[in-house]
Formats: structure tokens, sequence, C-alpha cells
């Protein structure tokens, strides 16, 4: 198969089973297939894909190496076969297609040699009842592209902190990205070689931005196509509140920095912004303090911890000196200018992208 749709499953029967059957829907006639990689799961995920999905190829991992461990066996093995496939798709469990979705991706890709990725704009999912309904509104993890501002905050075309905008057509253009997000994002296998995979320090969490963020500093592109669309429920496996969630992103977003923010603005003014950043975290660990969050102020400070140990295993890889920002490096503090603007602040951020 040309394309391969990878879903990386842990303890997610009920999302298999309810968002397989579209998906394999949308794959008929087309040079792609689906491929579950299941990350040791105890809920009977693997006993429902033998006895309702025989047609589904599974990998079936020894334990749960987390999102970045768990897509680089699973790639890895894909890619070390003969006649490999040539785009791979990351797709979350709880994401639902529409018959199409493919297409649009991979003409762009086909059309676009330069490009190490692209995803499609990512609508937001909510539960009716027993079952779950389609709405306009741009989901949290990915909306319409992802964005960094100059302190490392990643934000989306369509999403600022936790407020959402609706599609009304406003992103509709096909535009380069720093990010896609992994819940749905379909990379160049080429790419994804050259690049040597996720980066598994992060397990979880934003290991899209870093990977996406690499791959322009070594001079590809990073698209997102709007012609394409998916809708995602989010929270199937960590909920929003979660301070292990929390502890990650914290924690990976300094990760992030040090990986590429040297190589994008020079190592000096690099380590100027990330003891900025930093300072900024230990206010939000104060601000978690002070409004009785104990649990979230330790999530702060165990991530800097971790940070400081992971730093020391940083994986060798290509330099490259530093030269044009990649696409949706944002000179703003978007935290700054969401508190100000409120729902005004994705008009101003939309001005802000046509100015520059």
């Amino acid at each position: 198969m040309r394309t391969a749709v990878v879903i990386l499953n842990w303890n997610t029967r009920d999302y298999l089973a309810r968002f397989l059957p579209p998906l394999l829907d949308s794959l008929r006639g087309r040079d792609a297939g689906v491929v579950v990689a299941d990350s040791a799961s105890t809920d009977g995920s693997r006993e429902l894909l033998a006895e309702r999905f025989p047609e589904v190829r599974t990998i079936l991992l020894e334990r749960n190496f987390g999102f970045t461990g768990g897509y680089n066996h699973a790639f890895g093995q894909l890619l070390g076969e003969p006649g490999g496939p040539e785009f791979l798709v990351l797709l979350n469990s709880d994401i639902e297609v529409s018959d199409g979705w493919l297409d649009p991706l991979v003409e762009w890709m086909d059309t676009h040699p330069g490009c190490a990725a692209c995803g499609p704009k990512l609508h937001a999912l909510v539960r009716d009842g027993e079952d779950f309904r389609r709405t306009d509104r741009f989901e949290y993890a990915g909306a319409a592209g992802g964005c960094i501002d100059r302190y490392g905050f990643p934000f989306c075309r369509g999403r600022v902190l936790s407020r959402t905008e609706e599609d009304h057509g406003q992103y509709d253009k096909p535009a380069d990205v720093l990010w896609v997000t992994g819940a749905c994002l379909l990379v160049r296998a080429r790419c994804w070689k050259e690049l040597g995979g996720l980066d598994g320090r992060f397990f979880a969490h934003m290991e899209e931005i870093d990977w996406c963020w690499r791959a322009q500093l070594a001079g590809w592109r990073v698209t997102v196509v709007p012609q394409s669309c998916v809708w995602h429920l989010g929270g199937g496996t960590l909920a929003p509140s979660s301070p292990v969630k929390l502890r990650l992103n914290f924690r990976n977003n300094l990760l992030l920095l040090e990986n590429n923010l040297p190589e994008t603005i020079g190592a000096g003014r690099a380590r100027r912004r990330i003891a900025v950043r930093k300072i900024l975290d230990c206010c939000a660990a104060v601000v978690y303090l002070l409004s009785g969050k104990r649990a979230y102020a330790r999530a702060v400070r165990d991530a800097h911890r971790e940070y400081r140990q992971l730093r020391l295993q940083t994986p060798e890889r290509p330099t490259h000196a530093p030269g044009s920002a990649p696409a949706g490096i944002r000179d703003l503090r978007v935290l700054l200018q969401a508190a100000l603007r409120k729902e005004k602040i994705f008009s101003y951020l939309r001005r802000y992208e046509d100015h520059h």
C-alpha cells in the first residue's frame, strides 16, 4: 500500500469499535490501508480487532511506549519491510473521518515534493447522548494549523489557550505552518527516516511540534490543507485537567525549545528566551499554589526537574546554521494578547499573519 494509516491504540476499545468502520469505508478503492499498533491494551482492544476487524493489520507492542515510542516502533517495522509505504498517517483512535478526507492530503504531497508533512483542519466532535455529533467549531488539538509565540507557547489558527473559533471559511487556503497536530498528520516516509522519527524523550505531547520544526530546519515545508477536514473528540487518553498532562506539556515545551530554538534564532538569543520561559513557568506554579491547585504546582516543579535530566540525553542530530525562521513562529506574546483581547484575539492574529 502506498499510504499506511496507523492508529496507535492504548485501551480505547470503544473508540476503535465506533470510528474504525467509517475509516475503513473511506479508504475503499484507494491505495491505502489501516494498521493498528496496540500498546499492550488490557481492555479487550486486541480481541475486538481480531473478531470484528480481521482485515486490519495489527502490530502488537509488548508495552506502552508512549506516543513517541509507539509510533517509532510501528513506523520502523512498516518501513523496514520490502515495498514499504511512501506516506504514513498518524491518526488518533478518537478521530471521525468522512469519505475523501485522505485524497487532498495525498494530492498535496504529490504536487509539493518539498513538503515533509501535511494535515487537515480539525473540527470538534462532541458527545450527543450515546453517540457523537460533528460541529463546525475548531478542535483544541490542532484547529487549522499550529504556531508558536516568542516564548514557545503553542497555539493554533482557530485556537488560543482553551478558546476556540467557529469555522466560517477564514482558513480555507492551504498555508505553511510550524506544526500540524499528531491527531491526524500525514508524513513523507523519506523525511520520517531522514529525521529519525519522533524524539523518544517526549513520550507524549508536543512531539509532533518538535518533529515538524526539525523538518523545517532541514529545509522541508509543513502545510495545513483545509480541503480535508476530520473531527476529533479529544481527551481520550489523558483528561485536559490531568496533572500528568500538565507535567508533560511543561517539560516537553522546554525540550522543544532546547532542540530547535538555537538553530532558529542563534544560541545566545535562544538561551535568553528559554531563561525567560522558565521564569514564566515559575510564575504559573506560584499562581497554581495560591489558587489551591497544589497538584498543578507540583506538576510544574516535576516538569522542570525532568527537563534538566532529559536535556542531558539529547540525541545526536545534524545541525544547521540559523536562517530564515520556519513558518508559524510568531514574535508576539500570545498569552498577554489573549488576556487583553479575549474573543478579538483571533482577528488580531489573522491581521498579524496577513501583515507578516
